[in-house]
């Protein structure tokens, strides 16, 4: 299975692009660091990759089906939202199944499987408003998993989470990659970065080095 490509990859918002020129080569069943300063381009490359940013111009090739999923920042979800943690990761199989079609019996053990990983099990009952951050972030992090999606993007899973939280999220991107999907998760971290397989680092909206943590490490800012 071939990894993801973006090539002259222009796109941002309301006409402003934030990502300029952007070529990038992401491997395969491989974990990708994306690392830069605030306001870099970071979360704009991911909602490219997950095809809800359009591109203004440039071309994108995405792995194997297409599949992919994103998991979003916990703030980036409203604690008024009426749901579950087990209807939150039930959504995750939306895309093999379609919105609000009844889950199949596999449909099923993969969400208790997903919840298990993340250890959100006893919390599957709770509405998400009522989770701490890290349980929150947990639950999202199931939903990607359920997904069982080529390409599986994380907008940084980590931040402001307490030890047991991260290290249930380390433990997930390593089962990811075990399993042969590609992964690419932002981050803030140079411990996550030096984790990781490959890293992308991104310079005001530009590639400013890529290849193995060791060798891009001399261009990551530390904001």
């Amino acid at each position: 299975m071939d990894g993801a490509e973006l090539d002259g990859v222009y796109a941002g918002y309301r006409g402003r692009d934030v990502l300029r020129a952007v070529d990038a080569r992401i491997p395969a069943g491989a974990v990708t660091a994306l690392v830069g300063p605030n306001g870099s381009g970071k979360s704009t490359l991911l909602g490219v990759l997950a095809r809800t940013v359009r591109p203004r111009r440039g071309s994108v090739v995405l792995p194997g089906s297409g599949r992919v999923a994103f998991v979003v920042q916990r703030s980036a979800v409203s604690d008024a939202l009426p749901v579950t943690v087990r209807e939150t990761v039930a959504m995750g199989r939306w895309s093999h199944r379609g919105a609000w079609r009844p889950l199949t019996r596999r449909d099923r053990a993969v969400v208790a499987e997903c919840m298990e990983r993340m250890e959100v099990t006893a919390l599957a009952d709770r509405r998400l408003g009522e989770l701490s951050g890290g349980q929150r972030q947990r639950a999202l992090v199931a939903r990607g998993l359920a997904q069982e999606a080529d390409l599986v993007l994380l907008d940084e899973p980590s931040a402001g989470l307490d030890h047991r939280s991260r290290l249930r999220v380390r433990a997930a991107l390593e089962d990811l990659r075990a399993g042969g999907r590609t992964v690419v998760h932002a981050t803030h971290d140079p411990r996550e970065a030096a984790d990781a397989d490959h890293c992308l680092v991104l310079a005001a909206g530009r590639v400013a080095a890529s290849g193995t943590p060791a060798s891009a490490a001399g261009t990551v800012s530390p904001v």
